[in-house]
């Protein structure tokens, strides 16, 4: 790894300037990294790793030809794109009353690449806006051409398009892998413990299902949000161009800004855990449910349980129960992790 990168950086805000750069991969090779690069537990950018996609190079010609090119694998499937108005300034996040200031519509890709081809000398531009779509559900052909070795895990593509954007910071229970296709993309990243200094929003009222700071990294207000400052001492930068990617480790907070008219990004996703194993965000949803709001007596007692049976989850716990009779107390297999799924589908069957 080399030093935190230095280039790249002409417009920063005054508040991200002295943050360092994250670090910089020398070591790649063109689209291929090892699995050693992906157990990293610390986000880093790889300059090029994707620089020679045919689609990288379409865009390198113009915005028209990377259009023209992605539409030749485009399979007419009707998707879903945000709309919002310029004033937003790209900013995907609440309203006032904490609707959401976007507004969904189901489209056609070519529809809105006019749209956006219509607005790129803007100065004021409007928000346009489609996330995490589907690479082989509606651009078959597409990844087969613009290949990508991660590391021995398998993950498809997913693209995020649109005019000038910034996504809140958010996390990902899996790695990410996120190579930028066209445009520049800046990107503010904190590590999973500071969550409690992005004043997160709704849990349940969210752009895309995961929660969002209600913080504008790039322009804090410090009054309102006064622990922002503590989360900016843990942050960490970095501006990607056209064929560069970044690696994000799971949890690790990440606010996305588009600076271009256009800008389009590919990124991958996969689980360094077990794919038999759960998702943790509904635990938390059903905890919410069933234990939040209990007398404080009985969230103590369950607090400690959880300690004991989850998070400490020693040989302790089981030690008095023969080996091969501790059922879902021993670690987990597809098997006992199925028990798990059905039990909880006839918990959760509605009641008459």
């Amino acid at each position: 790894m080399s030093p935190f990168d230095k280039t790249m950086f002409d417009h920063l805000p005054s508040h991200l300037d002295d943050l360092p750069r994250i670090r910089v991969h020398e070591t790649a090779a063109s689209s291929r990294l090892s699995e050693a690069d992906f157990s990293e537990d610390t986000p880093y950018v790889v300059r090029g790793l994707v620089s020679d996609w045919p689609m990288v190079k379409a865009g390198n010609e113009s915005s028209d030809r990377l259009r023209s090119y992605l539409l030749d694998f485009y399979n007419k499937k009707p998707l879903v794109a945000s709309f919002g108005a310029p004033e937003i300034k790209g900013l995907i996040s609440y309203a006032d009353d904490m609707s959401m200031n976007t507004v969904q519509r189901r489209t056609d890709l070519l529809d809105v690449f006019k749209r956006i081809a219509a607005s790129e000398a803007d100065a004021e531009q409007a928000c346009i806006y489609i996330a995490a779509i589907a690479q082989d559900a509606y651009f078959p052909g597409l990844q087969a051409e613009n290949p990508i070795d991660l590391g021995g895990h398998k993950a498809f593509g997913r693209l995020w398009m649109g005019t000038r954007s910034c996504i809140p910071a958010h996390n990902d229970s899996p790695a990410n892998l996120a190579c930028v296709v066209t445009g520049r993309r800046r990107f503010t990243l904190f590590p999973p413990h500071v969550f409690r200094d992005l004043y997160l929003g709704p849990i349940d009222n969210t752009p895309a299902g995961r929660s969002i700071s209600m913080v504008d990294t790039r322009d804090p207000d410090f009054a309102k949000y006064p622990r922002f400052r503590e989360a900016l001492e843990e942050a960490s930068v970095a501006e990607l161009g056209p064929g560069d990617a970044i690696f994000i480790p799971p949890l690790w907070w990440h606010n996305v800004e588009g600076l271009n008219p256009f800008n389009i990004l590919i990124n991958y996703w996969w689980r360094r855990s077990p794919e038999y194993l759960g998702n943790p965000q509904p635990a938390l949803n059903h905890a919410l449910l069933a234990l939040r709001d209990l007398p404080q007596d009985q969230k103590d007692y369950w607090r400690e349980v959880f300690d004991y049976y989850v998070f400490r989850n020693d040989e302790e716990t089981v030690a008095h129960i023969p080996t091969g009779k501790r059922g879902v107390l021993d670690k987990l297999t597809p098997q006992t992790a199925q028990n798990v799924r059905n039990f909880l589908m006839r918990v959760f069957q509605p009641r008459r």
